[in-house]
């Protein structure tokens, strides 16, 4: 293939956008700062200055679509900027376990590869389903989207490692489950919903499955420090994809002092089969 064959395919292939739209009214992860947004300069002069609109936005880098890195909970780790722009591009697959999961329960690597054939090395991204309940949508529910999304089973971080997989990104508030963070305290009586869930759905008690010494942030605090981060709140058009392998990449800002980053998240599948012209029939 030479350069012009490459250029025409990628210019033909299809892109989707996983990335949630942003705005004052995008909800940062529970206690962090939201998004700020004034302009300090306009058109027409008002504010020191004119000939220009300028803009000034104050924020936490979580809020909307974007990635931790792993000085967010590693410190001897590698911030944002400082990992090569190729391990955020790659090979990958989406997978809609849309219709597996519901509050509060658990997801596993079964649940995965029963689906879609995973690679060593793949991107993995997780669609739960609960980007319905993102802020801008009509069935936005804040509750829903942070509390009560599903999280991965126990054997969920060692599954990943052991499959080096790239970056997760999920649909949800968090790639942990919810009640494995500060949620939990923050909302008992959601932990003691989720709880009796446990119970009825695996026999267990919350603590039983995810004992806190072991288990707490587990996709985290154990995952980062082994170079695999994730990617969370994502959006956009995750449920056209559907289940598929694709190519994926990650476009955070390249903050060297960045512990995460907001960023833009696409997928892309080869170009659209033609349909074959119709034959031209002989006139009589």
């Amino acid at each position: 293939m030479n350069t012009n064959q490459f250029i025409d395919l990628l210019d033909s292939a299809q892109m989707y956008d996983l990335t949630m739209r942003l705005s004052v009214h995008t909800p940062p992860w529970p206690s962090y700062m939201p998004l700020g947004l004034q302009y300090f300069k306009r058109l027409a002069g008002a504010h020191m200055g004119q000939g220009a609109n300028g803009q000034i936005m104050t924020t936490s880098n979580h809020v909307g679509t974007h990635m931790d890195g792993e000085i967010h909970f590693y410190p001897a780790g590698r911030s944002i900027g400082n990992v090569p722009l190729r391990e955020w591009v790659g090979p990958g697959v989406v997978v809609d376990i849309s219709k597996d999961v519901s509050d509060y329960s658990l997801y596993t690597p079964e649940m995965i590869t029963s689906k879609v054939e995973v690679k060593k090395g793949d991107i993995l991204i997780i669609n739960t389903g609960y980007h319905r309940y993102s802020w801008d949508q009509k069935t936005g529910d804040e509750i829903r989207y942070f509390v009560m999304h599903p999280g991965p089973s126990p054997d969920f971080a060692d599954w990943c490692k052991k499959m080096k997989i790239k970056w997760i990104g999920v649909d949800c508030g968090s790639a942990d489950h919810p009640m494995n963070t500060i949620i939990r305290t923050w909302h008992p009586g959601r932990f003691q919903e989720c709880d009796a869930k446990m119970k009825k759905l695996y026999g267990k008690s919350f603590d039983e499955i995810f004992p806190l010494k072991k288990y707490y942030q587990v996709m985290h605090l154990d995952l980062f420090p082994k170079g695999i981060v994730h990617a969370e709140n994502l959006a956009g058009d995750i449920a056209k994809l559907g289940t598929t392998r694709c190519w994926v990449g990650c476009f955070p800002l390249r903050g060297i002092e960045l512990e995460s980053s907001m960023c833009r998240i696409v997928a892309w599948l080869p170009p659209k089969a033609k349909k074959p012209a119709k034959k031209k029939t002989a006139k009589k």
